[in-house]
């Protein structure tokens, strides 16, 4: 038995391998159930026992040179492939094009950034939405005709499960867990069963905000948005409020600012008007407090919306909506200077 060992012992000490399956043939050879240790294991029961201690001390030596011997030849190779890692046929030539943030990250950072100043915490919802959170909480009645103004991509019909419209489904969810004040706005992708096209898309962004509190009036939501346009479109900025309808705010204006492009004397992209369009207000219908447990005789509040896409062509002049979701880095270079 020792003589087989000591055997054994030289041939490891020589072990040697070219490549992986030279070294899988080796492992096998010595440290499988079948192989040479092993057999000399299934001896050890033979070996009179006054030579035991012995050979069971060799034969541990043995096993561990050996593993330790086909361990080091294992890392051998792998450092060997680690090598090669770079070397990936399948892709792109270096050097590797990079793009630069979204633009429509950028508009949406500092949308948040002008409302963080004002007080404004960011809250967040799920894009599958039940039709309570989307519609029925918010005011819409079920066969009010306003609804098809939203019409959305149903999920399940019984109960309806949808794809959201608006954010204004986190504005409800919060309205729900939260007692006043509340001040929050709510960023995030929406979708519209829209016909795609350079002025529409099945799906959007937008950022909604909500401020409920005591004594809350339309000059504060008028002086709210007077600081927003200024902060993003500059100091010289002008807004006006033009009478409205939503379901959930009441009264409802919608929000036009002097054009950034022609400062308001009229041009091709204001249509001549020397005003733009950009958003969505008015204060929150009574029904819409009531429906999510806030006391509409103690509490008041505004909100608004707008679309991050509309925020995005105004400031950047893209003219054709489906170039945000091409991920095309060409066109994304085109902001690197925009942060």
């Amino acid at each position: 038995m020792i003589a087989k060992i000591e055997q054994l012992l030289k041939e490891v000490e020589a072990l040697h391998a070219s490549n992986a399956e030279e070294l899988e043939a080796l492992r096998i050879k010595f440290l499988s159930k079948k192989g040479a240790i092993n057999d000399l294991m299934a001896d050890f029961r033979n070996v009179a026992a006054e030579q035991k201690k012995e050979v069971g001390m060799r034969l541990n030596e043995l096993k561990t040179k050996a593993q330790d011997k086909i361990n080091a030849l294992k890392e051998q190779f792998e450092s060997q492939d680690n090598g090669c890692d770079g070397l990936d046929l399948t892709r792109s030539a270096y050097p590797v094009k990079l793009g630069t943030r979204h633009p429509l990250t950028i508009v949406k950072n500092e949308v948040i950034d002008i409302f963080a100043r004002l007080g404004f915490s960011i809250a967040e919802g799920p894009e599958i939405e039940d039709d309570w959170h989307v519609f029925s909480a918010l005011n819409f009645a079920e066969d009010h005709p306003a609804r098809d103004m939203q019409d959305t991509f149903f999920i399940e019909a019984h109960p309806d499960v949808v794809l959201r419209t608006h954010t204004s489904s986190v504005q409800t969810r919060v309205m729900e867990t939260s007692k006043p004040p509340i001040r929050i706005i709510c960023p995030g992708r929406v979708y519209r069963n829209e016909a795609i096209s350079y002025r529409a898309h099945c799906f959007f962004h937008q950022v909604e905000a909500l401020y409920i509190d005591k004594d809350v009036s339309f000059t504060d939501l008028k002086q709210a948005l007077l600081l927003f346009a200024k902060e993003m479109f500059g100091a010289d900025t002008k807004i006006r409020l033009r009478p409205s309808y939503f379901p959930f705010t009441e009264p409802s204006a919608e929000m036009d600012i002097s054009c950034n492009i022609c400062g308001g004397k009229g041009c091709p992209f204001c249509k001549h008007t020397g005003w733009v369009e950009i958003l969505g207000c008015g204060m929150v219908d009574p029904n819409v407090l009531e429906s999510n447990g806030i006391d509409s005789k103690v509490y008041s509040g505004y909100a608004l919306g707008m679309g991050i896409e509309r925020i995005t062509n105004l400031k950047y002049q893209v003219k054709d909506l489906r170039m945000f979701s091409e991920n095309d880095t060409r066109f994304l270079k085109e902001f690197e200077a925009a942060y």
